[in-house]
């Protein structure tokens, strides 16, 4: 992230010492606007809802969007973070916390057009993903991912496939996973595994395909099952769409079908 607000953050605040928190990170489209914003805010409240922390008012959180995204020269991210705040003894929280509210900006990441026309490439990551108790809330507590992403780098992959205990593909390191079969579209289903996080876009996609009368099984199954997709593909708020093209023995290519949820999504953005 390249700007934050300049407040310096408490170094007793819980969110800094137990990760007791929720983030989520926004697209601003060059005109500056955040199409997914209600999303992500709706998600924030869910999250802070099942950690009993109190929900900054929305005036607040508005005011932390509008400071961020006036700090954005045209599109960019705005990460935006809820801690507890400060108190508490140990790992006990106080009985009535104040909220800390953060932000920072930074620039889109770059994928060439190369990638997201004909894919990337994406590894196994070795560890399982555990049960999280939190499991579909975005709390600052992603030592699984931070771990997975090194090992992604270490192996010189694009992306990493996380599976379940019992190898059942779940999520890549930053993004949800959906895949094109004959008989329609899947997306593993993260409230069955009780784990991973159910991404804005995922969410936005869900209803824009159930929409269009096309409906997403969810549901889990063993990694061998995607050797008969006939697509495999990415998806977070930030990235859009994006192909994979290989993973590990298997290859896919790029249909009709998924290019053209890649371009409803980037007319999403204006790209």
């Amino acid at each position: 992230m390249s700007q934050r607000q300049p407040a310096m953050l408490d170094s007793s605040d819980r969110g800094l010492a137990y990760g007791d928190g929720l983030f989520e990170t926004m697209r601003v489209a060059a005109d500056g606007s955040i199409p997914l914003l209600a999303w992500h805010l709706l998600r924030l409240g869910r999250g802070a809802q099942a950690l009993g922390i109190p929900v900054p008012s929305t005036a607040r959180l508005e005011l932390a969007v509008e400071k961020a995204r006036a700090s954005l020269a045209g599109e960019g991210l705005i990460k935006l973070m809820v801690t507890r705040g400060v108190g508490g003894r140990g790992y006990l929280p106080p009985a009535d916390p104040t909220p800390s509210l953060l932000w920072q900006t930074g620039k889109l990441p770059v994928w060439n057009d190369r990638d997201r026309r004909e894919g990337i490439v994406m590894g196994l990551c070795s560890r399982p993903l555990q049960v999280d108790p939190f499991a579909g809330h975005k709390h600052l507590n992603r030592l699984a991912q931070v771990q997975a992403r090194a090992e992604v780098a270490r192996q010189g992959w694009q992306e990493g496939l996380l599976l379940s205990a019992r190898r059942q593909p779940l999520e890549a390191t930053a993004m949800n996973l959906f895949a094109r079969f004959e008989d329609g579209w899947w997306t593993p289903d993260l409230v069955a595994a009780n784990t991973g996080v159910a991404g804005v876009m995922r969410d936005w996609l869900l209803d824009h395909l159930n929409t269009r009368a096309e409906p997403v099984q969810c549901d889990l199954r063993p990694l061998s099952q995607l050797r008969h997709a006939q697509a495999v593909f990415l998806t977070n708020s930030v990235v859009g769409v994006l192909p994979v093209r290989k993973l590990a023995q298997w290859q896919w290519s790029v249909p009709t079908s998924v290019r053209n949820l890649q371009s409803r999504v980037d007319a999403l953005f204006g790209a």
